[in-house]
């Protein structure tokens, strides 16, 4: 049995996994052992990453998710959730720590990666993973193969700007979609109650928690409808905590979906799906990298 780990970085949270590479699935029973660690400032980040390596134990290959702007040797330019985060040599510099070869991608490209191969996305041919967190991570898939763009940098669809007035995103420019349809933008929407108390009226017919979640469900559509215009998939697999109450957000998201799209009535609708591995996508995803390194 080929043991394989990843480590997901979030702007929150480090979570480490080992899984059975030569699996057929992957789901949370099929984890070997977690690990899982307050994400540091960038400038210990490759530190705390060989330490977090260390307590996974015996394993024969490791892949790293890191968010933001990563080349394909490793390197994070930038990273808006993560302080300090310029030029940061996570691949070289971790690969020298525990004296291995370590690779590294974006974390949305490898949550992509496990629920394609794993989860939700399965069967897909022209595949997104959307993940609605902190902030909005993004993921293509073609033909099995995960689109990184000329310098790794393709996929960072929460930045695309949908109200060049708006407020200011954490990247710097003023609103970026990941403003609205984050986790951030639905707390923003309900005036600074958590988004998870607004899920929780609005499932329970709270009035003004349902007027929240329908202005940030429109705002979701609106980045899903421009995903959908510009790369035409088959299939969009919605991640993060919308996963959680997807029986409240996803119907009025498929709402303004069909609205918004272009040209909905001449043209067949990709299948919104909510993803399945839940919080280890990502880690999932990065124990598979090297199998699917570029």
């Amino acid at each position: 049995m080929t043991l394989a780990a990843g480590i997901d970085v979030g702007g929150t949270k480090c979570l480490g996994v080992v899984v059975d590479a030569d699996a057929e699935v992957a789901t949370e029973h099929d984890i070997k052992l977690q690990v899982r660690h307050p994400t540091p400032h960038a400038s210990k980040l490759v530190e705390a990453l060989a330490a977090l390596a260390g307590e996974l134990g015996r394993f024969d290959t490791l892949g790293v998710g890191v968010p933001g702007l990563i080349t394909h040797d490793g390197i994070m330019r930038a990273s808006p959730n993560i302080p300090g985060s310029v030029d940061i040599a996570v691949g070289p510099g971790l690969s020298a720590r525990l004296g291995r070869r370590v690779h590294v991608d974006n974390d949305g490209n490898l949550a992509a990666l496990g629920e394609w191969r794993f989860g939700a996305g399965r069967g897909a041919r022209n595949m997104w993973m959307v993940t609605l967190g902190t902030g909005i991570g993004g993921g293509h898939l073609l033909d099995g193969v995960v689109q990184r763009g000329v310098n790794g940098f393709a996929g960072e669809i929460g930045h695309m700007v949908v109200n060049p007035d708006g407020p200011r995103c954490t990247c710097g420019r003023k609103g970026c979609w990941e403003v609205y349809a984050s986790g951030r933008g639905l707390g923003m929407l309900a005036s600074g109650e958590p988004g998870e108390r607004v899920m929780r009226r609005a499932r329970h017919g709270d009035a003004d928690a349902v007027t929240v979640l329908e202005a940030w469900a429109r705002w979701v559509a609106v980045g899903l409808s421009n995903v959908t215009n510009f790369s035409d998939p088959d299939v969009i697999v919605i991640g993060g905590g919308v996963s959680e109450a997807a029986d409240v957000v996803m119907p009025i998201v498929r709402r303004w979906f069909v609205e918004l799209l272009y040209s909905p009535g001449q043209r067949t609708h990709p299948d919104l799906r909510v993803a399945q591995l839940g919080e280890h996508a990502g880690a999932i995803g990065a124990a598979l990298l090297p199998q699917y390194a570029h």
